[in-house]
């Protein structure tokens, strides 16, 4: 029965599959209120990674696109329509445009499967759930916020207000598109700005047509803009762009450098960046389980492919422990088999697409290369439409000045780094030019302090790996950049302060 059962849910996906693309995929861009084509006309292939074929062809928007979204973004902010509303106003609509999304859950997380290759039961359980609570949790939080008074001489009342800051660019990664997307216009909503979102040209699908759902939610026209198209042309121009006033950017550190280039060329433009990660998986000599701490290194490696910027990419295990570790994390890995996204008891699926597949294979044989020994995977799943598959990947013996224990892969390929003691481990963890989230794994209340307190890494986790909440901030030191996303930190990158100073005095 379960079995049956199980084929049948799978058929269902399939078979919504089928009526989705029958009904064709909402594929423009959605400028002042409606849809409509890129001004050249152009568009450009989106390709499922899931079986090569073509799902659809996305307007390909231009400087001359970017300057209509950001006019009606600025008109639209200019005139109140949403800045101009009261807080309580504001707050009722993102609650409907919350619910909105839930009402769409399954479309929406078909969307993100097809078009990147996330699995279903992720999407569906987690991805879609998360951008839910995060535009409910903002719109709460819209008119819960005051202002403030110094405390300032007799003679003086000075106010401390937050005011939007206007036109906003979220430029958002292909990894998880729709929930990422949400950590950034839902804050710069709540606060009162107009935005203009760039998804990734690999995965538009959900932000095309959640833009609809704003509309529709009661979030008036020029708000909530959507521009797909490329990086280095509709991505560059909102950079450039002398009418924005703040740019959100998640994604690597290469192209976050390039968006620090264009607001110093442009107007100097707010930035704010969540950039790449090489995250340390640390596995003291004390770990109190083991098998709890081999799960969560397999999750934290392989979880969405490996393609999270915080996923835990390094394991840096003390020697004492090392080998029963391995034995397990190596024992989980081989269970885990490359299958069809939109199979409900896929637990692992397909990279993003033919190029970044093509990379991350390049880094499994420059670790063979450099002498790490290949523990488990490293080959490309073979067959009709799979060259986006590739097997959960293990490098045992890695030395710390491999460019795989380095770089960052952005697939599921683990480095495991054996070392001597606390304070070498922790040496190893800061040794890269990412600082964005860490891990440690010991008893010792002593020495999970002092782990704390000398990693440089924007969320540390005790004993679990890449737990979190909306409360709770995101964000990196060093090349991961900084700004945080979610908690009420995130409202910080979308508001000026301004202070008024009224002389009391006689």
């Amino acid at each position: 029965m379960a079995i049956s059962d199980q084929e049948q849910t799978y058929q269902d996906w399939l078979n919504r599959t089928e009526q989705l693309a029958g009904n064709g995929f909402a594929n423009q861009a959605f400028i002042d209120g409606q849809y409509c084509d890129a001004v050249s006309g152009a568009t450009f292939e989106c390709i499922s990674p899931r079986d090569g074929q073509l799902l659809t062809r996305i307007a390909a928007c231009d400087e001359a696109d970017v300057d209509n979204a950001v006019a009606a973004a600025r008109a639209a902010f200019e005139a109140g329509v949403w800045s101009g509303l009261m807080p309580k106003q504001r707050k009722k609509i993102l609650q409907a445009f919350a619910t909105e999304l839930e009402a769409h859950a399954d479309e929406l997380a078909l969307l993100e499967s097809l078009d990147m290759g996330m699995t279903i039961s992720d999407s569906r359980t987690m991805n879609l759930p998360g951008a839910v609570e995060c535009v409910s949790w903002y719109a709460e939080l819209a008119d819960k916020l005051y202002d403030e008074i110094a405390p300032t001489q007799p003679n003086a009342l000075t106010r401390i207000h937050r005011v939007p800051v206007g036109v906003v660019a979220a430029i958002v990664p292909w990894n998880y598109p729709l929930m990422i997307a949400c950590w950034k216009a839902a804050p710069a909503l709540a606060a009162g700005n107009s935005v203009v979102l760039k998804p990734a040209e690999q995965s538009s699908l959900t932000a095309i047509r959640m833009a609809e759902l704003a509309h529709k939610a009661g979030i008036p026209a020029g708000v909530f803009n959507v521009v797909p198209g490329m990086g280095d042309v509709a991505g560059r121009a909102l950079g450039m762009h002398m009418d924005v006033d703040a740019l959100a950017f998640t994604g690597s550190s290469r192209v976050g450098g390039l968006y620090m280039q264009y607001a110093g060329q442009s107007n100097l433009k707010r930035v704010a960046l969540e950039c790449g990660g090489k995250t340390p998986n640390i596995v003291l000599d004390d770990v109190e389980d083991l098998d709890k701490a081999a799960a969560a290194v397999v999750m934290g490696a392989f979880s969405n492919q490996g393609q999270i910027c915080n996923a835990g990419s390094r394991l840096i295990v003390d020697r004492q422990v090392h080998q029963p570790l391995m034995e397990k994390v190596k024992a989980l890995a081989e269970t885990i088999v490359p299958a069809d996204p939109l199979d409900p008891a896929t637990a692992f699926s397909c990279l993003v697409d033919a190029r970044h597949t093509v990379n991350v294979l390049k880094y499994v044989e420059l670790g063979k290369d450099d002498g790490a020994q290949l523990v488990c995977g490293g080959a490309q799943e073979s067959g009709t439409g799979r060259q986006c598959y590739v097997q959960p990947t293990i490098f045992d013996n890695v030395s710390a000045d491999m460019p795989i224990a380095r770089e960052e892969i952005f697939g599921p390929v683990l480095s495991v780094i054996p070392v001597d003691s606390p304070e070498e481990a922790i040496d190893v963890a800061n040794s890269t030019v990412y600082g964005l989230g860490a891990a440690v794994w010991t008893r010792d209340m002593r020495r999970m302090e002092q782990a704390a307190r000398a990693i440089n890494a924007g969320v540390i986790w005790v004993n679990c790996h890449d737990h979190g909440d909306i409360s709770s901030p995101v964000g990196g030191f060093k090349q991961s950049g900084f700004g945080r996303d979610k908690s009420i930190h995130a409202l910080d990158k979308y508001v000026e302060y301004k202070t008024v100073w009224i002389d009391l005095s006689p």
